[in-house]
């Protein structure tokens, strides 16, 4: 039996003037899904930037099948794990790789088959691509050449951890990758210090240990987090303590296995203090004595413990008081 979606969105209903879809193009292909072939309408030209599944195949959307179905060709970040999803479901667009690597020349050959009226459907590993990955440069590229746009939203990996950490999901912001090593890691994480959000890291496993202890010591141990692990996957993990807690346990127990996303809640206003603040101007005077304003700032924040760019700022306001 063959079943016919026949809504797929305003998007498939909008066609630049000046576009024409191919003539040797299918109007229509299909995919399986609950046990059935289901047609698949053709699809309007352009860039259809598509979300696939974290980790459970199941969570991929009917629009984002019929999609992947109808497309002249699927561009991969790995063409190795899509071929695995679409053998799921039963498609057989034509696979091509667009990863990191891919240079100018590359963005060019695709980009010139979207102006010839095809439809590219572009997938990241997992989740919903340009989230951590670099297709927004052939998009960027699309949009300069006048090539329609279209997102077909689904599983996102952020989303996922975010919802379930349990912390505030008001204000987040995404920093993505830290830095692998150490000084600029922490460097980083100073500058997140006073976000004023839910802060949202991805993780490789062998560095999370160490990334954690470098969290709990910057941004503070009592600070709030989650670390999630392998999300809607067979071995879903979530582990929600304070950044001091996370950082022992995983210290003791060594990296974990699989894809890490890490949830740290947003710092809280100190409560100011006059006399600990007359204490740390205190200090900064007597180091301005003997050194520069960097290297005094330095001294004292390693000193006290306190946020090197907050201790900076204070002394550079000293220094100009004194004239």
């Amino acid at each position: 039996m063959t079943r016919r979606f026949d809504d797929p969105g305003p998007a498939a209903s909008t066609r630049a003037p000046s576009q024409k879809l191919a003539p040797d193009r299918p109007r229509s292909t299909t995919f399986t899904a609950f046990g059935l072939a289901s047609e698949a309408e053709a699809l309007s030209p352009g860039l259809h930037i598509v979300a696939t599944p974290i980790g459970n195949l199941r969570d991929i959307t009917i629009r984002a099948l019929a999609t992947l179905a109808a497309a002249d060709a699927v561009l991969a970040e790995d063409t190795r794990v899509t071929r695995n999803l679409l053998a799921h479901y039963g498609i057989t667009t034509p696979l091509l790789a667009y990863h990191e690597h891919s240079n100018e020349a590359v963005r060019e050959r695709m980009v010139t088959r979207l102006r010839a009226g095809e439809a590219l459907a572009l997938v990241s590993d997992a989740g919903t691509p340009l989230v951590s990955d670099p297709g927004y440069k052939l998009v960027q590229a699309a949009i300069e050449a006048g090539i329609a746009i279209t997102p077909v939203p689904g599983p996102s990996a952020v989303m996922t951890a975010l919802v379930a950490a349990g912390l505030p999901t008001d204000r987040f912001f995404f920093e993505g990758f830290l830095p692998q090593k150490a000084g600029a890691r922490r460097n980083r994480l100073e500058a997140l210090i006073q976000v004023p959000g839910t802060l949202v890291l991805f993780e490789s496993p062998h560095r999370l240990p160490d990334m954690l202890a470098d969290a709990a010591a910057v941004l503070g141990p009592e600070r709030p987090a989650a670390v999630t692990r392998e999300l809607t996957k067979l071995y879903e993990t979530i582990r929600r303590d304070t950044l001091g807690s996370l950082s022992e346990r995983f210290a003791q127990e060594g990296p974990p296995k699989g894809e890490i996303v890490v949830i740290i809640g947003a710092a809280t206003a100190p409560e100011r203090n006059a006399d600990s603040d007359a204490a740390l101007d205190a200090l900064i005077l007597g180091a301005l004595e003997r050194h520069s304003i960097k290297d005094a700032a330095s001294l004292v924040a390693d000193e006290t413990g306190q946020p090197r760019r907050q201790v900076y700022a204070r002394a550079l306001a000293l220094a100009r008081e004194q004239g």
